[in-house]
């Protein structure tokens, strides 16, 4: 059995007359890279300040490494490392002078943590560089050093990719994949930019106003969003024999409207020609990719947060 690092059960939490958590559940197991997937305003944030306790629930409890007291809790938010919003950098110090004051705060022992964390972060050798001259990119990463800093075993991050350019995004992806497989560190990341999350999550949560509508592994994942061949066709009329018989196409489904999704990796044009030998008209035909940015919007149904 998986063990879960975090659990939250039918949290609600109101602000004035919006309920932006509605009976919200979810469990995140052990070494997951668990993408949270959300529109604004669908409860993502709210999510991850409830589960860091940066904000305190309405309604429902929240479980940590096993345990539900509070006063356990609060000693075991210790393993935690969080990301929210903006770093909060002095911009006159350097890297290093940051995490120096970060330690003090926090009460950490040594000194070996911080270079090690600069290290592991890619910010070593800009010992002098003041942190008002970083990229956007690089300020992330600080931010992230800052989250890392007390060794945590949970690593939880709202928009860490938001605002940076594609060799950002690139290098906070590569970072992400080391903290998770080389450290063994769980991670929980909401992100806008979903083409990235399918490049690091291994299971995803679907929010929506406030609810959390879905869950599915990167597996489930996958299996609904196939890559497939798109045909619509004038006629649907034995087109299984002709699929089977000829083509020896094995992997398909014929939907209502007369509609063919071919699985099986085949040639477009040697499909089309074998069915207009048939008499089947081909009205059209394309290579589809589902990506999660259109699972979602399937899933929600394209309709505005209340």
């Amino acid at each position: 059995m998986n063990e879960y690092v975090i659990s939250a059960k039918n949290i609600t939490k109101i602000y004035g007359n919006r309920k932006v958590l509605d009976n919200l559940s979810i469990n995140i197991k052990k070494g997951d890279i668990y993408g949270l997937v959300g529109k604004n305003g669908a409860g993502k944030s709210t999510m991850l300040r409830v589960l860091t306790g940066l904000s305190i629930p309405n309604e429902g409890n929240v479980e940590l490494f096993g345990h539900t007291e509070q006063s356990k809790i609060r000693n075991e938010r210790k393993r935690i490392g969080t990301l929210i919003e903006a770093p909060a950098i002095y911009l006159n110090m350097t890297a290093k002078e940051n995490l120096e004051l970060i330690k003090i705060q926090r009460g950490l022992p040594g000194i070996k943590c911080i270079e090690d964390t600069l290290n592991l972060v890619g910010l070593k050798n800009i010992e002098k560089k003041k942190t008002k001259n970083f990229s956007l990119g690089m300020k992330q990463r600080l931010g992230i050093a800052m989250a890392l800093l007390n060794d945590p075993e949970l690593l939880i991050l709202d928009e860490p990719m938001n605002g940076l350019d594609p060799i950002g995004i690139k290098e906070m992806r590569e970072l992400l994949l080391k903290l998770n497989k080389e450290l063994g560190i769980t991670i929980i990341i909401s992100s806008h930019i979903l083409s990235e999350l399918t490049q690091v999550s291994n299971r995803y949560g679907f929010i929506n106003n406030g609810k959390l509508i879905k869950e599915l592994t990167s597996s489930e994942f996958s299996n609904i969003c196939r890559k497939y061949l798109h045909l619509k066709i004038g006629s649907a009329s034995e087109v299984s024999v002709i699929l089977e018989n000829e083509l020896k196409i094995k992997d398909y489904e014929v939907l209502p409207n007369n509609i063919i999704k071919i699985y099986d990796e085949f040639d477009g044009e040697k499909v089309t020609l074998t069915l207009s030998k048939h008499n089947i008209g081909v009205k059209e035909i394309m290579p589809i990719d589902e990506s999660l940015e259109d699972y979602f919007t399937k899933l929600v149904g394209g309709q505005d947060n209340e």
